[in-house]
């Protein structure tokens, strides 16, 4: 049996695999709060407990740079380390990479009916892939084909390159993070709390009142939520503003990857504001 992790900042999903005949069939999966935790080790006894099957084999993508297996979890207060892992679940081995480079190894198998084709294109068939995902904050990495038929995967701490603002919306944007931030990465916009951000930064630009009802929303839960579910439904301008800004942003950020390595395999959108998200 093998176990494959998703550690992110807000959530942690965990999932039991079998190899039937050279193909991974899914057993069990649940999902976890990442904060309700003082750390990985306590979701994974109370997964395995919850399953009660025995693993032979673990794999774990986190969120964040991973050196000599061992990684500080970006926005969570957490160390994960395999040789702390390898004890705990009493195996050889546990691999340990970093989440992004996780979803870029995934790019070549994913199949027709997993992929959501936002503008057409020919991929090239030696072409290199990038990967690009938003969520609790913001992870790239990069795909480059190799010999016989295998890739190097190029993770990256990408999101947290600076935000290059290119009309004056945007360099005001720059500046009003500024005051808040100090230093301003891209991970301060394209994230749920980016989100947040930028409904507060059109708010001000455009002289947007939030009523009532808004407020309350943004108080009661997470505001990342609040401001995409307000600027699909259009029921905000403040929230819609925001969320155009959010994509543009997005978009553009996706063409300068594809620009830094000639991405002409594609280029990939993850994580979890996405989906949400789309048309």
């Amino acid at each position: 049996m093998i176990l494959a992790g998703d550690i992110g900042g807000t959530k942690v999903n965990l999932a039991l695999f079998e190899d039937r005949q050279g193909r991974l069939h899914r057993v069990e999966e649940t999902k976890f709060e990442s904060r309700s935790y003082e750390g990985l080790e306590d979701i994974l006894d109370e997964f395995l407990r919850q399953t009660g099957k025995p693993v032979d084999q673990a794999g774990f993508g986190v969120a964040g740079p991973v050196q000599d297996g061992r990684c500080e979890v970006t926005n969570l207060p957490w160390v994960v380390e395999t040789d702390h892992l390898r004890r705990r679940l009493n195996l050889d081995s546990v691999w340990l990479i970093n989440d992004l480079a996780a979803m870029a190894c995934a790019i070549p198998f994913l199949q027709p009916a997993e992929i959501e084709v936002l503008q057409d294109g020919v991929p090239e068939a030696q072409g290199r892939f990038t990967i690009l995902a938003a969520g609790t904050g913001l992870g790239e990495a990069f795909l480059v084909p190799a010999e016989g038929g295998k890739f190097l995967v190029l993770d990256t701490e990408g999101g947290h390159c600076d935000f290059a603002p290119r009309d004056r919306e945007e360099t005001e944007l720059l500046l009003y993070l500024t005051e808040k931030f100090g230093r301003v990465s891209l991970e301060r916009i394209l994230s749920g709390p980016g989100l947040h951000h930028l409904y507060q930064f059109v708010s001000r630009y455009h002289s947007l009142s939030a009523p009532d009802w808004l407020v309350q929303e943004l108080a009661a839960t997470d505001p990342g939520i609040v401001v995409t579910r307000n600027g699909l439904n259009r029921k905000s301008p403040a929230c819609v503003k925001a969320l155009e800004m959010f994509v543009s942003i997005y978009g553009a950020v996706a063409g300068n990857l594809a620009l830094q390595l000639l991405t002409r395999g594609g280029v990939y959108v993850g994580g979890g504001i996405a989906p949400k998200i789309l048309p």
